[in-house]
Order: C-alpha cells, then structure tokens, then sequence
C-alpha cells in the first residue's frame, strides 16, 4: 500500500500555527456602566478587538423613554438624569470620556427644538473639566463644520430671571457648552425629530450628541446619523452613528465606530 510522505514535526507546527493565526479574534464587550433612568437601565459599554476599539455606545430601553415624565421642574443648570462614563483605557482611541443624559420634557429653544426631546452629550473631555464650564469663556471656534452655525440666543425675561443672563453665547449652558446645530434646522419652520449637535468650550470640540425627539424614539425604528468632519479635533473620535432597535431587548443600541483622528 502506497503511504504518503510523512510530514517533518516543524512543518506540521508551523501548519497548525498558521491555521490559528488565520482565526479572527473575537469581539468582546470590554466594559459596561449603567444607571437608572425614569424606570429604565441605560448602559454605556465598549467592544473591543484584541486591544483596539471596534466600537463604543450605549443601551437605552423603551422604559426609559415611555416613562419620561411630561413635566419637569425648570432648573439653571438642566437637571442631569445619568451620567455614566467610558473607560479610561479607550479615551483615546475612541475620544469618549463619559455620556450625559438630559430629558427636556418641553424641549427647548430656538423655536425648532420646542418639542419634548432627550440629550445624549458624548463628551471628548474629562468629566472634572465638564463642571468646570460656566460659559464665562465666550470664544468661538474659528471654523465650523459643514453646514452647521453656532448661534447666541436672546432669553425671554422669565428665563433672564431663572439664568441671571440675558444672552445664551453660542447656546452655551453650564456643565454641557456650546451648541453648534444645522442652518437647515435653525432655518425651518418645523419642528426638528433627530439631529447632530456638535459641541465646543473654549473654542475646542468637548461633545456629539444625538439629540433625539421622544416621538422618534417611540416609532421603535433604527436609524444613521451624520457625523460630520469636526474642524479643530486633534483627537480622535466617531465617525459613524447608527441607532439600532432590538425589539427583543425593546431597548436601543446607538453605536459609535469608525474612530480617526483630526487634524
């Protein structure tokens, strides 16, 4: 009976070796912080490839949504529902510190904004220098991104009293920073679902956010957004946003990924 060749022990190991470096590694979850929110658990967490981030986001359950109450007492600054951060091993690859949850049972202006409304603000900066930000710092970048303005806003005397100014620079509120939104939106006439808010303080990108109507939210319907090239990072940070409803969890996934550097 013909026997094929014997394979020499170091050529059948470097086969094997081979074989295994072939296998892909495996995603993990690396990390995950949660708290309550009207009722439900948001969660923030991170994936990762070996040691590079895939992907970083947070879970937030159709409880929370549903039970966002209708009213919520005015307070100078917002009152915070979670704030819940990323690790910092993934700062920066991702340029994620921490996420901050905001319920606007009223919305908010400018005029678009008027409708009930949440505030994700994903934020590039340490938390510490988050609380440091009292809009005294009225700088503004000197080049924005595509398509978007940063506007300062006239308060209404009721909201003078509460905030002690009369002027809100470049939408700037304690503890959160500049809002930078789309001409388009500010333009219209109709009242906005989801958009993209850049943010900035000290004339620096500090957050994205996903500021997302409840409406929207209650259709339980995944969705992409923008993000658009952010002149004046230096950092890295996403490059993609998707929205995905899992109707086995009722609850969404925003997922960022694609992280690059800036400039």
């Amino acid at each position: 009976m013909h026997r094929p060749p014997a394979v020499p022990g170091a050529v059948a190991l470097l086969i094997i070796l081979a074989a295994c470096a072939q296998e892909p590694v495996a995603i993990v979850e690396a990390s995950r912080d949660c708290g309550d929110v009207f009722g439900g658990q948001v969660c923030t967490w991170t994936r990762m490839q070996g040691d590079v981030v895939v992907a970083a986001g947070a879970d937030v359950p159709m409880a929370t949504i549903e039970n966002a109450p209708d009213e919520m007492p005015m307070a100078w600054p917002p009152t915070i529902s979670a704030r819940l951060p990323f690790p910092e091993a993934s700062h920066a690859q991702t340029g994620l510190t921490e996420l901050t949850v905001y319920w606007e049972a009223h919305g908010h202006p400018p005029g678009p904004y008027l409708t009930p409304h949440f505030d994700f603000h994903f934020y590039q900066i340490p938390g510490a220098e988050r609380l440091a930000i009292d809009c005294a710092d009225t700088t503004k970048p000197v080049e924005l991104a595509a398509g978007y303005q940063l506007p300062d806003l006239d308060l209404p005397p009721e909201m003078v009293e509460m905030t002690g100014v009369s002027t809100l620079a470049g939408l700037c509120v304690p503890q959160m920073g500049m809002h930078s939104l789309l001409a388009s939106e500010l333009e219209s006439t109709e009242l906005f679902r989801g958009s993209m808010v850049l943010g900035y303080y000290h004339a620096a990108p500090v957050f994205v956010e996903p500021m997302l109507t409840k409406a929207m939210l209650m259709e339980r319907q995944s969705f992409d957004m923008a993000i658009p090239t952010i002149p004046g990072s230096t950092g890295a940070y996403p490059r993609t946003f998707r929205a995905e409803f899992d109707p086995a969890a009722d609850a969404y996934h925003f997922t960022f990924s694609d992280f690059a550097a800036g400039e």
